[in-house]
């Protein structure tokens, strides 16, 4: 293997501490050499089961841009740029799109790259057996129908995806809505239906996988490392800088003292997140020189925790009075040496919506009164709330954060807070998902995101918790009924009324049946009123495409009497009750069928009504500029009202060989690195 030498050193490497502590603890020397030429080089990155693009995993990071290329994607500076498009056409009502491909592309076996690849894909994920396939990851997401048809409600016919000719590809969307951001994103990438012929084993985890980007797969180790080296059949977009000069690239798992491998001469890239290795870097002059800083459209806020028990914070000015005791210049100076930028807006300078959003400022003053007038003068009586946070492990910025805001608000206001540090999957369901039955009540700091470059992005997930029942601005009455939801896989409330799908005797009869199509009868009949009174675009988007919930209803309902056996019995019956009851696939995320969304809409207060109308009308659009004033208005009323604040946007920041260029940190939701197919060496 080629890599790159950087350092002879002149003592040993006599000691790698472990992840988290000061490098300054290695005892070492080093002077800068001449490097050698470039041909390979080791890159880290996270772990792969997989290269299925559909998949939500390690592997995307590769999959859009170096080993996938699809209708369009990112160019160096993050902008969505053509890629195998030449064009596309939308239609009067804003919901058909049609693209015309390059006849130029082909498959690293030599076949041609056409719309039907696409096609394949995307029915490859949306068939309702495969249960691996992440639909919300994609263009699929906003499909007509596409929901509908993964769920076996819909046949294929009703999803708005074909490919009226070889070289042109039709998406049609439930709503109007700019999808370009979205044909960027791994999911949306093509797939060679000759990657599933039979005989071929394992197509998305060998080395045999037929792959159309700059690069194609070598060799690949499920959780191990993948090596890359140039596709010789790749064709570029004309006129974009395509690929770099490199042959192979190694990928291998993102290591635990990614500063130690650099050094070492095990990485050519390393990105950096502890803030004792930032402090590192930049007393040595020879490693500064390779030190780069990158924003990225990623911020940490402090918010409500969704718990199910009522708490002060139910209280608009203890809210309002924990928000405005926040002074993030400390966090971003002295916790996080420099890794990040105080914000007090959902966004940095450049991001569409920012101009438009005014948070709550900084003022002890003011948040003291605040907390007086709500009945806690200087903090008496106030009970010790919680305070979550991600492990340090998976969230190295995470604790010493809380630590930091625990300090200053019992500084500044006389309350406490008890850090509890959550893992990753458990850290997750707190901060982005529904209520949460079993916690106690306090606040998190979560991480605001932007997973890709779309109108829905632009309030960059601040008001995402509003799609969850019983979040922002509910009742503790509300919260309490939903929160069985969270925790069950099935709602018990629902399994009283019509059955228990876990029970393989259920279903098999006509009693369960007869209760659940009283059950979807009765809400149906209710929606179907609700709808029909809703302004556009909030109707649309709570009907969900074009098919009609009576028609979903029959259909599952006669696949259900079709079945002959007991065992096909039950299976039809468990997926009709996925439509009528809600059940949950992770803590935190219920999945509400329509029984439980009749209740939802009739317990749900006007003001939340308000806040799901501006994010579907700012989702909903094909206009930027329209869209990122909505999201501004709609993030604006969330910190005013104080269900979340700002503290910082994260700074991506990565050591680079000093004879290489374009290593990408990925600026979305996923961090890392991306887009290997840019580097070159100098």
């Amino acid at each position: 293997m080629n890599v790159v030498s950087k350092f002879s050193f002149k003592k040993p490497l006599a000691l790698l501490v472990a992840a988290g502590t000061a490098v300054s603890a290695l005892s070492m020397g080093f002077s800068a050499v001449q490097a050698a030429p470039v041909t390979s080089i080791t890159v880290p990155n996270p772990p792969a089961t997989t290269l299925d693009p559909g998949n939500w995993g390690g592997q995307i990071l590769e999959d859009m841009g170096s080993l996938f290329e699809g209708l369009y994607g990112y160019n160096q500076q993050n902008q969505i740029v053509p890629k195998l498009a030449t064009g596309y056409k939308i239609s009067n009502n804003g919901r058909t799109w049609t693209f015309t491909l390059r006849q130029n592309a082909k498959w690293s076996n030599g076949d041609p790259v056409t719309a039907e690849d696409f096609v394949f894909s995307y029915f490859h994920q949306l068939e309702p057996s495969n249960t691996g396939a992440e639909i919300w990851d994609s263009v699929l997401n906003d499909v007509a129908n596409s929901w509908a048809y993964h769920a076996g409600a819909v046949p294929k016919s009703e999803v708005g995806i074909s490919a009226p000719s070889k070289y042109t590809l039709q998406i049609t969307t439930a709503t109007p809505h700019d999808i370009l951001g979205l044909m960027a994103v791994a999911g949306s990438m093509p797939m060679d239906p000759n990657n599933f012929n039979p005989g071929v084993s394992n197509p998305l985890s060998s080395t045999n996988i037929i792959t159309n980007g700059p690069y194609m797969v070598k060799s690949f180790t499920p959780n191990g490392t993948l090596v890359m080296v140039k596709n010789p059949n790749y064709v570029g977009a004309p006129g974009e800088y395509n690929v770099g000069n490199i042959q192979t690239i190694n990928v291998i798992p993102a290591p635990t003292v990614p500063l130690e491998d650099f050094i070492a001469n095990k990485l050519n890239v390393a990105l950096i997140s502890q803030p004792s290795d930032m402090r590192y870097i930049e007393t040595h002059p020879a490693l500064k020189s390779e030190l780069h800083v990158q924003s990225t459209n990623q911020l940490f806020y402090l918010a409500f925790d969704d718990a199910a028990a009522p708490s002060p914070l139910d209280n608009l000015k203890v809210r309002q009075a924990i928000m405005e005791a926040i002074d993030r210049a400390p966090i971003v100076n002295n916790v996080l040496s420099g890794m990040g930028t105080s914000t007090t807006v959902f966004g940095g300078k450049t991001w569409p919506a920012s101009k438009y959003e005014t948070g709550l400022p900084y003022n002890v003053t003011q948040a003291q009164k605040l907390l007086a007038e709500a009945g806690y003068p200087g903090g008496k009586g106030f009970p010790t709330l919680q305070l979550y946070c991600e492990v340090q492990s998976t969230q190295p910025q995470g604790v010493p954060v809380a630590e930091a805001i625990q300090q200053e608000l019992k500084q500044s206001l006389g309350i406490n807070f008890k850090i509890t540090p959550l893992a990753s999957t458990q850290y997750g369901a707190v901060a982005w998902g529904g209520i949460t039955e079993g916690i106690k009540p306090g606040l998190s700091i979560s991480s605001g995101v932007a997973n890709w470059s779309e109108p829905a992005q632009f309030d960059m997930q601040a008001s995402q918790a509003i799609l969850w029942p019983g979040t922002y601005g509910y009742s503790p009455a509300f919260r309490a009924h939903v929160a069985p939801w969270s925790e069950n896989t099935y709602n018990p409330q629902d399994i009283a009324l019509f059955g228990n799908p876990n029970d393989p005797k259920s279903g098999t009869t006509g009693a369960n049946m007869a209760k659940m199509k009283t059950a979807a009868l009765k809400a149906i009949q209710w929606l179907d009123n609700y709808y029909a009174h809703q302004p556009e675009p909030y109707r649309a988007e709570l009907t969900a495409g074009s098919v009609p919930l009576m028609q979903q209803w029959l259909q599952l309902y006669k696949a259900w009497q079709a079945a002959k056996t007991p065992t096909d019995k039950h299976n039809a019956y468990v997926t009709a009750w996925k439509f009528v009851g809600t059940y949950t696939a992770s803590a935190g995320s219920p999945n509400v069928g329509i029984y439980e969304k009749m209740w939802w809409y009739q317990h749900q207060p006007k003001q939340d009504q308000t806040w799901e109308m501006l994010k579907t009308e700012m989702s909903d659009n094909t206009s930027t500029s329209a869209a990122a004033k909505i999201a501004g208005k709609l993030v604006t009323q969330i910190m005013q009202q104080g269900w979340a604040a700002p503290l910082f946007l994260q700074n991506a920041v990565y050591l680079e060989d000093s004879n290489l260029t374009g290593a990408q940190p990925n600026v979305w939701s996923w961090g890392n690195f991306y887009q290997w197919q840019y580097m070159k060496a100098k």
